[in-house]
């Protein structure tokens, strides 16, 4: 999959990610216990933590040719000015099994390592209703677990968040 293109995803590309959204509603489902919702794309790019600044959160677009074929929520400095921390990576379901994932991710990885240079940690969160399947492929791609494991609670979906990091390599500095 070395014929994905990586772009900000905007407004005028919420029907697409609504698409993708709803391509894979198993996903959606373990992590909030609904099925998706007609405004999920529309909260992904709105949504982002209490406190960060606007410009800190990207919504990346992997792209092959006009095929939004993954997405990714991105926030730059969370939760400190040296992280990015990854809230979402979610692969339509046409391409799933075919290297999407992972080819985004290393064009997610490419993207913070020339556009953030002060970033030296990707950090995301496996929720335990995910982990069979999400877990497998973060530490195929270097992830490890920190220990930290955090309560997660969506409506009535209340479960475990365990946090994952990956270092990045250092860029001539320390």
């Amino acid at each position: 999959m070395g014929d994905l293109l990586l772009r900000a995803i905007g407004v005028g590309d919420v029907g697409g990610l609504q698409e993708l959204i709803e391509s894979d509603p198993g996903y959606t489902e373990r992590v909030t216990g609904y099925p998706p919702g007609e405004s999920d794309a529309q909260s992904l790019l709105m949504m982002r933590p209490e406190g960060l600044a606007e410009d800190a959160k990207v919504v990346l677009g992997a792209f092959a040719g006009q095929q939004l074929v993954a997405v990714v929520d991105l926030l730059r400095g969370f939760p400190n000015e040296r992280t990015a921390f990854i809230g979402l990576l979610e692969v339509h379901s046409a391409h799933q099994g075919r290297g999407s994932g992972r080819a985004t991710y290393e064009l997610v990885q490419r993207y913070v390592e020339t556009t953030w240079p002060e970033i030296r940690t990707m950090r995301l969160a496996v929720v335990d209703t995910n982990a069979q399947v999400a877990t497998g492929f973060w530490r195929r791609l270097g992830f490890e677990a920190t220990g930290e494991v955090r309560p997660y609670r969506y409506d009535k979906l209340e479960s475990s968040a365990r946090l994952y990091e990956k270092q990045l390599a250092e860029q001539g500095w320390s």
